[in-house]
């Protein structure tokens, strides 16, 4: 403790030195508080931008939502429907690209009719259509 700086004091000295004070003075030292307005002010002062930022990040989470989750599960949803809503004789493209006409419809299987000189016929799951052709040309 040799070396102990007063960097602040009641009363105004007559000159500034750089010298240490010594450990018998016994002034007495004061602390002020830094605006927090200021550029170099305390780190707990509030930013005039704070309920922005916040608003910011509310929007940024309901857009994450928009594009991650309820675009697929609108997308799934019409699947589904499209899949619901199939009939005999409806002509169907698959995800693989193969197109026929439809035979016969289970829970868990489709059948498709997909050469009519042949009679050639697959099952698919209902997972499997792509599309409705015969619903999209009306």
């Amino acid at each position: 403790m040799n070396n102990v700086w007063i960097l602040a004091q009641n009363e105004a000295p007559s000159t500034i030195t750089s010298e240490p004070v010594a450990e018998e003075d016994s002034t007495t030292t004061t602390t002020v508080a830094s605006d927090p307005k200021t550029p170099g002010g305390s780190p707990g002062g509030k930013s005039a931008f704070g309920g922005y930022n916040l608003i910011f990040l509310g929007l940024m989470f309901v857009l994450m939502y928009m594009i991650l989750f309820r675009g697929p599960r609108k997308k799934q949803q019409q699947h589904k429907q499209m899949v619901q809503t199939l009939a005999k004789n409806d002509k169907v493209r698959t995800i693989g690209g193969i197109i026929g006409t439809v035979v016969d419809i289970k829970d868990d299987e489709v059948t498709l009719k997909i050469d009519e000189s042949n009679n050639t016929k697959i099952k698919v799951l209902p997972s499997a259509i792509g599309r409705n052709v015969s619903k999209d040309k009306s």
